[in-house]
C-alpha cells in the first residue's frame, strides 16, 4: 500500500523560500495525478499544485502560480514543491496526494485516495 510522507515545512518571514518535499514509498497502483493540496482551520482542503502523469500536463492555482513549481524526481520516488517569495496567505498545513482515478483540473480532493500526514508551513509579515 502507497505511503506518503512530507517533510520541509518550517516558519518563514514573508519573501522567504522553502521546499517541501514527498517520499513516496510501497506504489502498487497507476497514480493518475499527483497533487499538493492546503488547508486552513474553517477552508475547504484546496488543490496548489498538481501534475496528470499521463500527459506531463501541470496546474497551479492562481494564487501561487509563478511562485510555486512542483517537480519529480522518479529516481528517488519522491515529489517536491518549491515555493519562493512566500507570503503570509500561504500558510497552511500541506499535504501531498496521489490519485487513484482520473481528475479534472483544478483536482478533485475527492479523486485522492493516499495521503500524507501534512507539514506545517507558517509565513509571517
Amino acid at each position: 500500500q502507497m505511503k506518503l510522507v512530507e517533510s520541509g515545512g518550517d516558519s518563514v518571514q514573508a519573501g522567504e523560500s522553502l521546499r517541501l518535499s514527498c517520499a513516496v514509498s510501497g506504489s502498487d497502483s497507476f497514480t493518475y495525478c499527483w497533487a499538493w493540496f492546503r488547508e486552513t482551520p474553517g477552508k475547504e482542503r484546496e488543490a496548489v499544485a498538481g501534475i496528470y502523469t499521463g500527459n506531463a500536463q501541470t496546474y497551479y492555482a492562481d494564487s501561487v502560480k509563478d511562485r510555486f513549481t512542483l517537480s519529480v524526481d522518479n529516481a528517488n520516488n519522491s515529489l517536491y514543491l518549491q515555493m519562493n517569495n512566500l507570503k503570509p496567505d500561504d500558510t497552511a498545513m500541506y499535504y501531498c496526494a496521489a490519485a487513484d482515478r482520473p481528475t479534472p483540473r483544478p483536482p478533485n480532493r475527492l479523486d485522492f485516495t493516499t495521503w500524507g500526514q501534512g507539514t506545517q508551513v507558517t509565513v509571517s509579515s
